[in-house]
């Protein structure tokens, strides 16, 4: 259906009557097909085609002889509810943001010489029917209708506001491909994000409670890093769950605009036997600690950071979980200063496996710290592996802490015939005796949880465990075995 003005001419001489839209100086004639410049006699009316109802659409009349004088009539121009949203359809927008250099760029054309204000706002659905909340203190800077806004993580549902008058229109970027993306995975009580990156950037992440429909970050915050130069990888985060639910939050943390990515992850039923396996792993630890809190605190009462490095092999989803587990209870229960290659993603993806388990045994070593090698039928497979590969001379994957562990410790286990420092351990239902390479006997091994006690006082210098902690633990240690 065309759209059109009804123009009427007074009585009097014929008046050559057209629509315009005035510009700085000029009333710049409408596109085809809408132009028309018609001679429209006195005492009647035409009807002039227009394609968009805009506030600097305006009526032109003058007499037709040569040098007549032009008279204009501009009748939206103060009246934005005549035109509306009909503005923004008049507006084409062109997208030039880059992810690259974490900047917003839209051009505008348009008909009249608009200067919009734009703001961020962030949509939470990709349905352009989707709300999109505003960003506070995100106002691009414009030169000829040029919008610029830097350190923006760009995304297809980080958006331009644009406001003009009392209208608006909400604009995202044109391109549905991201820089990064997560996911996320329950292992045991532990949350691992596994982050993939095509540019360098820092990453913060931190849990939260669903409350009607909000979800807060709480403290602490965790955050891994690709560094500047670095190819384009994978980083990994892990966060301990302490309440069951919990959701996380992941957002780029080296721009001041940036979305906040939620996710909740599934516990569903085949995480059940895990998580209760794991929840009694953190019983036993702490009622062993209770229990027998005399039996390792430092004489001058000063808490002892003795360092752990806690090494394993990535096998299963439930040693994993239980490798977790024992990390944060020793941690937080007995206060150990723990070192383990999934909090730690940033530094081990900079420096590399092997110079960052080196480095990390080096300060151990110093710190009269313990290696704590969690050990599983599938560490016995791998050690196999890197037996072979070893007297092939294949070189090791750069990734693989597994790998540079056990180069580490053939090293310290030829030079002193004994591996100091190091400690072997195995949960029961994953491993048996067997399982441990006999290279590897020599270590002081425990198995868990029955042996916790001892192993704990291992990992503190201390002497061996009072009886009454075996007694507290006991009924534990055997609905876990």
């Amino acid at each position: 259906m065309v759209r059109a003005i009804e123009v009427r001419v007074p009585a009097g001489p014929a008046l050559m009557v057209r629509l315009c839209h005035q510009l700085a100086l000029e009333c710049e004639e409408l596109p085809q097909p809408f132009h028309q410049q018609v001679l429209v006699s006195g005492g009647h009316h035409i009807l002039l085609p227009y394609e968009f109802l805009v506030p600097c659409l305006c009526i032109e009349a003058s007499y037709s002889h040569h040098d007549s004088p032009r008279r204009k009539l501009c009748p939206f121009r103060d009246h934005p509810d005549a035109y509306g949203p009909e503005l923004w359809s008049s507006v084409r927008f062109h997208d030039y943001s880059s992810s690259t250099k974490d900047q917003m760029v839209m051009a505008l054309s348009a008909s009249c010489p608009l200067h919009p204000r734009a703001t961020l706002c962030w949509r939470k659905a990709a349905d352009e029917a989707a709300p999109c909340h505003d960003i506070p203190n995100s106002t691009a800077s414009e030169d000829e209708q040029v919008y610029i806004l830097d350190k923006v993580d760009v995304h297809p549902q980080l958006c331009f506001r644009f406001s003009y008058k009392n209208s608006s229109h909400v604009e995202c970027p044109h391109r549905p491909e991201t820089a990064w993306n997560v996911s996320v995975s329950v292992w045991g009580l532990q949350l691992h994000l596994h982050l993939t990156s095509c540019i360098p950037a820092a990453f913060s992440a931190a849990l939260c409670q669903r409350q009607g429909g909000q979800c807060e970050p709480e403290a602490p915050l965790y955050t891994v890093t690709q560094p500047e130069g670095s190819a384009p990888g994978e980083l990994a985060l892990l966060l301990p769950v302490q309440v069951l639910g919990s959701c996380v939050l992941v957002w780029r943390s080296d721009v001041h605009f940036a979305r906040k990515q939620l996710l909740c992850p599934d516990v569903s039923r085949r995480h059940f036997g895990l998580l209760g396996l794991v929840l009694a792993l953190g019983l036993v630890v702490t009622v062993l600690l209770f229990n027998c809190r005399g039996a390792w605190r430092p004489n001058d009462g000063v808490p002892d950071r003795r360092p752990v490095l806690l090494l394993y092999s990535p096998d299963s989803e439930e040693h994993l979980g239980l490798v977790c587990a024992l990390a944060q209870r020793l941690r937080t229960g007995l206060g150990c200063d723990v070192r383990l290659d999934l909090w730690e993603a940033g530094g081990l993806g900079q420096a590399g496996a092997l110079p960052w388990l080196y480095a990390q045994r080096g300060h151990v070593g110093r710190q009269r710290g313990t290696v704590l090698l969690l050990w599983s039928r599938g560490s016995a497979r791998l050690f196999h592996r890197w037996q072979v590969g070893m007297a092939d001379g294949t070189p090791g994957d750069a990734h693989d802490v597994f790998g540079a562990a056990m180069a580490c410790l053939h090293g310290e286990l030829g030079a002193a015939g004994r591996g100091g420092g190091w400690v072997l351990a195995y949960f029961s239902r994953l491993c048996s005796p067997r399982d441990v390479p006999r290279p590897l006997r020599p270590l002081p091994t425990y198995r868990l949880p029955r042996q916790l006690p001892g192993l704990l006082g291992a990992l503190r210098g201390s002497p061996p465990a009072p009886r009454r902690c075996g007694r507290a633990g006991d009924l534990l240690h055997r609905l876990l075995e």
